[in-house]
Formats: C-alpha cells, structure tokens, sequence
C-alpha cells in the first residue's frame, strides 16, 4: 500500500472520538484527532451527567471532557483544530481535504456528532437575543425571568429541570399529551412547582422586538393559539447529524446518519461511524464511548489485513 500520512484519522473530539483516540494510541497506531472546536463535543454544554459508571456522585460534562481528553494527550494522541471540508474515499486510501492542506490514512473514523434541530421560529433572529439550545450555557441570563423550554425527552426535562435554578417559571412545552423523558425525570419535572407543563402544543413563533418577549404557541388538538410571556425559549426537539462534509461519500439513513455495523464499520471499507453522527438507537456518553472503542479495534484490524 502506497505510503499515508497517517495509520488512523479520528474526524471529531467528543467521547466517541476521544475514545477511539485512546484506544489507537495506545496501540501505538500513528493517529490523529481532528477537531474544529473544542474537545469534549456536545457534553461541554452538559451542565451534570449522573449515569456514567464510575462517577455515582455525578460529574459536569465539562470536567469528563477535559479527563478524557487528558488521558488521551498523556498517551501520545495528537488532537488539532481543524475542519474537514470534504473527503475522498473512492480508492483504498482515505483523503481528507482541509481548509489548507489534504491529509491521508489508511483508515478513517468518523465522529462528528450531532447538532439541535431548529424549528424556524426565529432562531436566527434571537439567537443570543433569548433562544438558546444551551441551558448550561444560558440559563443564569434568566435568573428570576420567565422562560419557554420545547420539547418532551430526556435533554429537554432535564434541561427544563436546570432551568429552575435560575428562572422562577419554566413553561414545558410539548406536542403530545405525556413526556418521553424517562420516568425518574418526568418524576422530578412533576414534583418541581416552577415547571407548568403545556400539553398537547407546539411553539408557532417568538414575539420580541430586541430580544424575546413571548413564544406563540399552538394546541395540536384544539387549534387554539396563545402566546406565553416569557424573555427566553430553550429548544430541545431532536438533533442531526454533522455531516454536511460527506458529501454522499459513505450510505446514511433517511435523516442523514451514517449506517454502520456492529463494528461501527460503515459502507465503504476502512471507514467506521461512532457516536451520535451513526444511526445508533442511543445516544448517551455511555453508547458514544463503546462505539469509539469498537472502532479503533476494528481499525487496527483493518490496517492489520490490508
């Protein structure tokens, strides 16, 4: 095989491809990290994680990200911050284009995660203005306001539950008539009196002129429209994937996850799909580190057999 720049690519720096990256350099396989953020991916906004084994106490995203990704540098992973913009897999060496240079590998794992879905209720006009995706990030702006949290699964009501902190009401908004969150978290998001659950609807729209200054909602079932007074809306109504790069160089499911199999390797050989950026049917830190070390074995098999 004609010679590589690198043994290993890892695209995306959250646990999954943090994890790869420890496995690879501890198998002492010439590797590199791309990120074109900071390290630690989606659990940096992660105010607190209480169902990752180890830590029966808890931990903040952001200290689990910064563990991870020190253990990954003291055994020798190099981690750069850079974008991909493109990737040619078309012959048995991977190509990753760069902004200012393209680099090769004899394999390639793709960890990009994931990214909110927006509603198009005016998330580019407020954005920073009262709309946030982020309560960990937002939440103190809010310190005795109103605010409007969408949606209905674990990220929202525990969210919502954050929130509480900081405003003194949190309307939830959801489209059905009970949550999806799972039950210890619906348990606690009934038993806090500054949540008022807003059934059956779904966020229309955003009033405000400088910033947010109410959120038109709509009763599925009714019809009925009303707006509730509040000065920020959180969204939280699903992700997708951060693949704008791939430009249908490996298969994806209809909402653009990478297909991949039990050894995370996707449709092109050499080419393997950890974290939330896979059509996996959980996405927690817990799965996103599993698949990341399933793929630097399979890799290194892979690189082994080629």
């Amino acid at each position: 095989m004609t010679k590589t720049d690198y043994d290993l690519v890892i695209i995306g720096a959250g646990p999954a491809g943090l994890t790869a990256g420890i496995y690879a350099a501890r198998a002492r396989m010439n590797v590199l990290l791309l990120e074109k953020a900071v390290p630690g991916g989606q659990i940096l906004v992660t105010d607190w994680i209480e169902n990752y084994p180890g830590f029966p106490e808890g931990i903040s995203g952001f200290d689990l990200a910064q563990k991870m990704k020190t253990q990954a540098e003291e055994l020798g992973l190099k981690i750069e911050t850079a974008e991909v913009h493109s990737l040619n897999l078309s012959s048995q060496i991977k190509e990753i284009v760069l902004k200012d240079r393209s680099i090769t590998a004899k394999s390639l794992i793709i960890a990009s995660g994931a990214s909110p879905r927006q509603l198009g209720i005016g998330e580019d006009k407020f954005m920073g203005k009262g709309i946030s995706f982020c309560a960990t990030c937002d939440a103190p702006f809010f310190k005795e306001k109103t605010v409007v949290a969408v949606g209905g699964g674990d990220t929202a009501v525990q969210e919502a539950i954050y929130l509480t902190k900081f405003a003194k009401k949190v309307y939830l908004v959801h489209r059905r008539d009970e949550l999806r969150a799972t039950k210890i978290l619906q348990e606690r998001a009934f038993a806090n009196d500054k949540i008022e659950l807003v059934w059956d609807s779904v966020a229309t729209g955003v009033e405000g002129f400088f910033g947010v200054e109410g959120v038109k909602v709509k009763n599925v079932k009714t019809n009925e429209e009303k707006t509730l007074k509040a000065d920020g809306c959180f969204i939280w109504v699903g992700i997708l994937p951060n693949t704008s790069f791939l430009n249908d160089a490996v298969k994806t499911d209809e909402s653009g996850f990478i297909l991949a199999n039990e050894k995370m390797q996707a449709s092109v050989p050499g080419v393997f799909a950890i974290g939330d950026v896979r059509n996996t049917p959980l996405r927690q830190v817990s799965t996103a580190v599993g698949d990341g070390a399933i793929a630097a074995v399979s890799a290194e098999h892979f690189i082994e057999n080629i």
